[in-house]
């Protein structure tokens, strides 16, 4: 018999496709690569993908299906990360093949049109608004009230999310949002509607993220993951997760019934799910729903056990055996705690050193250390930022273990980060690094 093979719509190759690369060498499936890259180059990395640009996901689908046309079998789809998720839609309905429809996935791609879809459908939501940058806002006349959070429609990884608790807070993030938006790296990203944001209401209470996957229309919750720290602003980097929650029984099924709702909400059917949701008094408020699995590599800290057998899959070899259709009925997360540090950005520079891995790695229940950051590039800090330094791994028999050895890790890495120097001159004021 022929391999299966399986399109991978990846915005970049890197860890997180060789991730999956990985496990499609462990399954004895193939991987195709649909990557945003010129295509003018001629497979410059050697990978074979196809070139296309994800901003015009309807022109990139009729490059994918006329290369699958001469000659390529496809036997599923997979999207990674948010921008290359409608393209995937698109080429999935041209190939007959079972996927998320591309208007439930775009209702996705805009946080604007997914509160206007929560709020049709009951579910709880903040109030919202979505505000031009241009001329500057004025609260006042847009009767904003505080605290609200300010965030561009379509960015991901809280980039250019900003709490802001009065009308001083509220024109310093807006002017900060729009600097996020008129950035050479995200210009050059093609984004949409990158001059307006959403304005909505603070939610008070704990953050928790949900990895689930869609079978045969019905959502199959994986994991739900607590955020160890406190997302209280002003911005929103994210730091630990944690799973299994440690909140109540009676929280846990409340957030699967909202995740379950939501995702019926959007109109997604079929693949891996990624969810936000805030729980407070009042209780669970979906904030983000993606249709793709969790980014980094955070999956690392997902491990699957099925029924009487000793193997041990990972969430990357689960979504692969899903999407050839192979049975993933059986497969349940291991019975110990476990957890993911994306380790933070304290400051934005150039990053020149890393020192106490050795350290770092002797703390007890600590899985793994990855460093991401490359040495001698500039890493931005939240909100502007994009990526993490790198990603930390622990399993323990509890979530409290977990937490702690990320914690007691993290604090034995140092790393030398060199601001930029502004450099004045007639005319042009620049950083330099």
């Amino acid at each position: 018999m022929k391999a299966k093979r399986v399109l991978v719509f990846a915005g970049k190759l890197g860890y997180q496709t060789r991730s999956f690369d990985a496990a499609a060498r462990k399954l004895g499936v193939e991987l195709g690569f649909v990557t945003d890259r010129c295509h003018q180059l001629d497979d410059p990395w050697g990978d074979r993908a196809i070139a296309v640009h994800f901003e015009s996901p309807e022109a990139a689908a009729y490059t994918v299906l006329e290369a699958v046309r001469a000659g390529q079998r496809v036997d599923g789809i997979l999207a990674l990360g948010d921008r290359p998720a409608v393209a995937a839609a698109y080429v999935a309905r041209g190939l007959g093949l079972a996927y998320n429809h591309p208007l439930a996935v775009q209702a996705c791609r805009s946080k604007l049109r997914m509160r206007e879809v929560f709020c049709d459908a009951g579910l709880r939501v903040p109030w919202f608004r979505a505000v031009a940058l241009q001329p500057a806002p004025e609260p006042a006349l847009l009767g904003i009230a505080y605290p609200c959070v300010l965030k561009p429609l379509s960015l991901s990884a809280s980039t250019g999310v900003i709490r802001a608790n009065n009308r001083e807070e509220f024109l310093a993030a807006a002017a900060r949002v729009r600097g996020v938006l008129e950035s050479p790296e995200i210009l050059a990203s093609r984004e949409t509607n990158l001059d307006q944001m959403l304005v909505e209401g603070y939610i008070p209470g704990r953050e928790v993220a949900v990895e689930g996957l869609l079978m045969d229309g019905e959502l199959r919750v994986l994991a739900i993951f607590d955020k160890a720290d406190a997302l209280e602003g002003p911005f929103f980097e994210e730091t630990i997760y944690v799973t299994p929650s440690r909140l109540g029984e009676a929280q846990l099924r409340e957030i699967a019934r909202c995740a379950t709702d939501a995702v019926r909400a959007l109109g997604l059917s079929h693949g891996p799910v990624h969810a936000e949701f805030r729980i407070n008094d009042e209780g669970v408020w979906p904030l983000e729903v993606a249709p793709r699995p969790i980014g980094g590599l955070c999956a690392r800290a997902l491990r699957f056990v099925g029924g009487q057998s000793d193997e041990i899959l990972g969430l990357e070899e689960l979504l692969l055996r899903h999407a050839v259709e192979m049975p993933v009925g059986s497969w349940r997360r291991e019975g110990v705690a476990s957890g993911v540090m994306m380790i933070p950005v304290p400051t934005s520079g150039v990053l020149e050193s890393v020192e106490g891995e050795e350290s770092a790695r002797a703390v007890p229940h600590i899985d793994g250390w990855e460093l991401t950051a490359r040495l001698h590039d500039y890493i931005a800090a939240w909100p502007e930022g994009t990526s993490y330094l790198g990603f930390l791994f622990a399993r323990a028999e509890t979530a409290e273990e977990v937490e702690g050895a990320l914690r007691a890790a993290h604090a034995e890495l140092r790393f030398g980060i060199r601001g930029r120097l502004a450099v004045e001159h007639p005319g042009i004021r620049r950083m330099v690094g």
